[in-house]
């Protein structure tokens, strides 16, 4: 069996499209090409590996197969491109790093300095909740990246702890509770509750707290973005907790912000797999990470 790397490219692209046309641009062939390279594909692995209809993509058992296979090879075979570019010093290379959202604005100031350190290295950065990272680590398709602890996958990864924020409490103004200095878990439970996205390690973490201090929040609505969640904070629509830095960018809104008792930490760091070792350009960012800590 003789599959090219090319072809396993093409593959993944299409299993997260779930479109031939999309797939198709972003591979920049045409559609009848990537129609064929998928079915030579199928018929040297003697499987179907899709299933296609009017609306989307989707894989078959064997395809599920497949694709953590293929993911896995590209991995390998991108550290070793790494590695033989990289022989007599980073000069080159191509470094996929995983960002969540709400940590985009925190890092900003450590990726320019890569970027200066850096030129060659083409920075690949994906967008993902931390749940997502690592995923996308086990998965072999992300090199390294940026989440916030603690983490669900402990034993399969390795964390570099970056900084740490308070989490406060953030409450509309004239809320019942803005009288309060402090804001426990108890206080929650009487109101609506604005949390974010399940795969955020954030939304992990507060739940993961509040069910230890025995409160059952009231979950109302779910967000990936910061701003849309304090906006519906704003409206008087539930209650959120956020990052103190988060918060310092609402200074201006019509809200209101209490620390948390017992307090509460937004832990930010570095993961990688624990059974994988980095290469050079994640291994470039993780050094510059500790002389910037």
């Amino acid at each position: 069996m003789n599959i090219p790397i090319k072809t396993l490219q093409c593959f993944l692209t299409l299993v997260e499209t779930e479109n031939f046309t999309r797939a198709a641009e972003k591979c920049f062939i045409t559609q009848p090409t990537l129609s064929k390279i998928i079915q030579r594909l199928e018929e040297s692995l003697g499987e179907t590996l899709l299933i296609r209809n009017n609306q989307k993509v989707e894989l078959t058992q064997a395809g599920q197969i497949f694709e953590h296979s293929a993911r896995e090879i590209l991995g390998q075979w991108h550290r070793l491109q790494e590695d033989m570019s990289n022989l007599s010093g980073l000069k080159t290379g191509r470094l996929r790093l995983g960002v969540c959202p709400m940590m985009s604005s925190l890092i900003i100031g450590l990726l320019t300095s890569y970027r200066k350190r850096y030129p060659g290295v083409e920075l690949q950065m994906y967008e993902y909740g931390g749940f997502g990272c690592e995923q996308a680590l086990l998965n072999n398709s992300l090199d390294i990246a940026f989440t916030a602890l603690p983490t669900t996958h402990e034993t399969e990864l390795v964390n570099q702890p970056l900084t740490k924020y308070p989490l406060l409490a953030c409450l509309p103004e004239g809320h019942p509770l803005a009288a309060k200095s402090h804001l426990s878990w108890q206080d929650f439970e009487a109101y609506p509750f604005i949390l974010y996205n399940e795969d955020f390690s954030l939304a992990k973490l507060i739940s993961r707290l509040s069910r230890k201090a025995g409160v059952q929040l009231n979950i109302a609505f779910r967000s990936g973005q910061w701003d849309f969640l304090a906006t519906m904070v704003e409206a008087d629509m539930g209650l959120a907790i956020l990052p103190e830095p988060i918060c310092q960018k609402l200074s201006t809104s019509k809200l209101l912000f209490r620390p948390m008792q017992p307090a509460l930490t937004w832990d930010l760091a570095l993961i990688w797999r624990q059974n994988l070792p980095l290469t050079p350009a994640a291994n470039a960012l993780l050094e510059l990470s500790k002389q910037k800590a």
